[in-house]
């Protein structure tokens, strides 16, 4: 039996066989909260009459097949994900009459309750597999087809899908409520994981944008009780800025009829880019005050989505090998929108901050693979969306515009599009169309960039004659055992002087590097500056290293640079060494912290906050962890105490201290912010501040259940239930740990958010001995959990649940045994438990080299 995978080999035989013609797929949402009827009818050709094929749904029951009118035996040929389809014809008609089931899952059609007013909202989640959840499909992108929707729902709802929403027709009345029909038109010849289905009494704010076919209409929906907090203004700005651009860049109108962008709720991920019907995380709904960084990422989403309406939607990848494409192109565009068209004109400094930090940290797992992976079937696509398929895959598309030159790139792109609108391709049919634009062969390049694993190390070597010049210069490049290939790299190379507290650039260089070491004449009679910055400017996807001189300076002039480039990739490149245990962990936290005054770059101050909360949680030697832990939240609660008023700064330095506060004497200041006794002058203690702070004095055990309900009674959202939900899985007894595991890992019913709230709970503890017992039932439930969990859920919980702060060797050796003894575990969770290890490996290797500091 298949289970609920597909492999690439039957879908390409599948492919070789069928052409998709239309769907029509009615739906009833009207039979209760825990089913729907869900009955597609779908015409498609076969090439080969007589052969057999299936289609894909998963459903709670089949209620009758018939194929070229006639209808066949459901018991025998509905099976686990599968219909199968005998004696096939020329021309055939299919119909399946299905009962589906909602998800709180964020997986296939999703179904919300809004506590504020108990008002149902439902949106579809389609992408990878799951569109087979709610009708019957030929699931996989190069079966393209037109669909046409019919949907009756209670008539006081909006109904959103691919095609503009029609004027619904009156259904009468089901149990109590006036019901309607939405029949759509039909769609152009899209990929099924692209279709989409938003239904519910979502709010609307209309506005319309001029393209080169006329004029689009655009929406923007949130639910009714978030309606005040949306800034639906700021989201048209983006976007229409977004359209001109995109149209412009790649020469090729707006490919769909309207533009409808809707924040939903209990969202997996940030977006989904449906054609026409971009679905959201309703967190981009700004409920409270957020940081910079917040606001600009929700720009650079909306961009992202919109630049797959044309990579993606209009040309669409033949099989899931290519996903890296699809997303690191899009990646690549809206980045490059951003920076050329929008406020956040710094927008590649953000992505060199927090991007390709996430790519070089999972570049570094065990599960690292090409950025061109083998998908081999569905099991292997669901676990690659990460930093490899998003983030490098964008650094290396910005290295190939810089090789081939933007001209011929965006020459290449045009073509690309005006030659298979409507179709499937693969790299191939990209890199063919660049190879023409730019008279450059990138077989090579593809193979050493794409088609192999790893980020390399770039070091500079060199000799100082008497009189201060470089008498020798090279860089050299490594890369690991497991990943032992070299690669060509443009590189910057700044030089740096001190000037007063101030470091100035007073020499560039730009080279190319290949091979394991690349002798630089052009540096030699140079006087060596103060620091040296291998890969200045950011040209270049490697990890790079200073030496012994570069590393004194920036550690005596933490705030020296004068612009946030250079400081982050100074920042960053201690921030590996202290990973790679090359740097003591309390050696990189102090000279964060001497970082952080002044900082105004809201994304590295972001990031610079994560990694030295992550330094002291785990990278810190044992014997000096708690005093590390003081001097950490002391220091953010002085920073942000001495911080501009009203800033983003202040904002996120005091977030930052509640969240890692581990002295119980903080609970004076905590619950003085909290009532309104002590201020920071401009800054508003908000509802979700206020969760921050009382989040903080249940970590500490200062908050109990009634104090956490007291403030669930002010914000009864269902924002506010998962925050009180990680509140009381927070608090530090073996009680609080106990009763989160039981409702979230020995129980299975309930939704995403709430697994992911509780989880983020239960990690966090100012006492690691509570850990403890959870280090053999995390390893005794894995396979169950799983088996029992769809993708999305069991990776919150694998994930979520690894009791981290431990990270001894007692946790590390349970790891390894438990993978050493199930080789057969399924790829997802074995890839997930691994991942969690290797964080814990890094971890050792990190306390050992700051233990050698005493």
């Amino acid at each position: 039996m298949p289970g609920k995978n597909l492999t690439r080999d039957e879908a390409a035989l599948r492919a070789s066989l069928l052409r998709v013609e239309t769907y029509d797929v009615v739906l009833d949402l009207t039979t209760g909260p825990e089913t729907f009827r869900t009955v597609s009818t779908v015409r498609f050709s076969c090439s080969e009459p007589g052969a057999e094929s299936f289609i894909d749904l998963i459903a709670d029951s089949v209620e009758k097949v018939t194929l070229n009118g006639v209808e066949l035996d459901r018991a025998q040929v509905f099976a686990e994900s599968r219909v199968t389809l005998p004696g096939l014809g020329a021309d055939n008609e299919l119909t399946v009459d299905a009962t589906g089931r909602y998800t709180n899952t964020g997986e296939g059609l999703h179904r919300f309750v809004d506590p504020v007013d108990n008002e149902v909202y439902l949106y579809t989640q389609f992408e990878v597999p799951d569109s087979r959840r709610m009708f019957a499909v030929f699931e996989q992108p190069d079966l393209k087809a037109s669909f046409r929707f019919t949907v009756t729902a209670p008539a006081h709802w909006k109904v959103i899908s691919n095609s503009p929403t029609p004027v619904p027709a009156p259904g009468g009345v089901v149990d109590h409520t006036e019901v309607a029909t939405w029949e759509f038109p039909p769609t152009k010849r899209i990929s099924s994981y692209i279709t989409a289905l938003i239904a519910g009494p979502y709010d609307e704010v209309r506005d319309e944008v001029a393209t080169r076919n006329g004029v689009v209409p655009l929406g923007v929906f949130c639910r009714k009780s978030l309606r005040q907090h949306l800034d639906a203004d700021n989201i048209f700005d983006c976007t229409k800025r977004g359209f001109a651009f995109f149209e412009a860049e790649f020469d090729q109108p707006y490919p769909f009829e309207k533009y409808d962008q809707v924040f939903t709720p209990e969202y997996n991920m940030g977006a989904m880019e449906n054609a026409g019907a971009v679905t959201f995380t309703e967190v981009y709904v700004f409920r409270s005050k957020v940081s910079e960084a917040k606001v600009e990422r929700r720009a650079l989403t909306i961009l992202h989505e919109l630049a797959h309406m044309w990579f993606g939607n209009l040309v669409t990848m033949k099989w899931w090998d290519d996903l890296w494409l699809n997303e690191s192109f899009a990646e690549w565009a809206s980045t490059t929108c951003q920076a050329e068209a929008t406020q956040w004109r710094s927008a590649w400094t953000t992505f060199g901050t927090a991007e390709k930090a996430w790519a070089y940290a999972q570049d570094q797992l065990t599960s690292t693979h090409p950025i061109a992976a083998d998908m081999r079937h569905l099991e292997d696509v669901e676990v690659n969306f990460d930093g490899i398929t998003y983030a490098k895959g964008a650094s290396v598309l910005k290295q190939l515009v810089a090789y081939v030159g933007r001209e011929p790139f965006v020459a290449a792109l045009r073509e690309y599009f005006a030659q298979h609108a409507w179709g499937n391709t693969t790299l191939a049919d990209l890199l063919g169309e660049l190879e023409r634009a730019s008279g450059r062969e990138l077989t090579s390049w593809s193979k050493l960039w794409l088609e192999t694993a790893g980020v390399n190390t770039l070091r500079p070597v060199f000799e100082v004659a008497e009189d201060g010049t470089y008498s020798s210069f090279s860089v050299v490049q490594t890369a690991a055992e497991s990943h032992p290939t070299l690669r060509p790299h443009r590189v910057g190379i700044g030089r740096y002087d001190r000037d007063g507290d101030a470091l100035v650039r007073v020499g560039y260089d730009e080279v190319d590097i290949d091979g394991d070491r690349t002798d630089l004449p052009e540096l030699v009679g140079v006087a060596q500056p103060d620091l040296l910055l291998l890969n200045d400017d950011d040209l270049a996807y490697a990890k790079i290293r200073l030496d012994r001189r570069s590393l004194r300076t920036a550690l005596d002039l933490p705030r020296g640079f004068q612009g946030s480039l250079p400081r982050s990739l100074v920042l960053g490149a201690t921030w590996d060494m202290t990973r790679d245990a090359e740097m003591p962990a309390r050696d990189f936290v102090r000279f964060v912290l001497d970082s952080l005054p002044g900082e105004s770059d809201s994304t590295l101050l972001r990031v610079l906050l994560t990694q030295i909360t992550t330094a002291t949680r785990l990278y810190t030697a044992p014997d000096h962890r708690a005093e590390t832990a003081t001097l950490l939240s002391s220091t953010l609660h002085g920073l942000a105490e001495s911080a501009e008023p009203g800033s983003d700064a202040q904002f996120q330095l005091l977030e930052a201290w509640a969240n890692t506060t581990v002295d119980p004497a903080d609970e004076r200041q905590l619950r003085a912010l909290l009532a309104g006794e002590s201020t920071l002058p401009g800054l508003s203690i908000d509802t979700e501040l206020r969760w921050v702070l009382v989040r903080a004095l249940a970590a500490l055990g200062a908050a109990d259940a009634a104090e956490i309900q007291a403030e669930l009674d002010r914000d009864p959202t269902s924002t506010g239930r998962e925050r009180a939900a990680e509140a009381l899985a927070a608090r530090p007894t073996a009680e609080a740990k106990a009763d989160a595991w039981t409702k979230a890992v020995e129980h299975n019913d309930l939704s995403n958010q709430m697994v992911q709230a509780i989880a983020s709970g239960f990690r966090r503890s100012t006492d690691r001995s509570l850990l403890e017992p959870y280090v053999e039932k995390y390893h005794a439930m894995l396979l169950d959990a799983w088996a029992a969990r769809s993708v999305a859920i069991g990776e919150r919980v694998v994930g979520g649940f690894y009791p981290f702060d431990l990270a001894d060797e007692t946790l590390k050796a349970a790891s390894d045994a438990w993978l050493r003894t199930h080789p057969d575990a399924p790829a997802g969770l074995a890839r997930t438990v691994a991942e969690n290890r290797d964080t814990i490996a890094r971890a050792l290797l990190a306390q050992a080299k700051d233990a050698e500091r005493d």
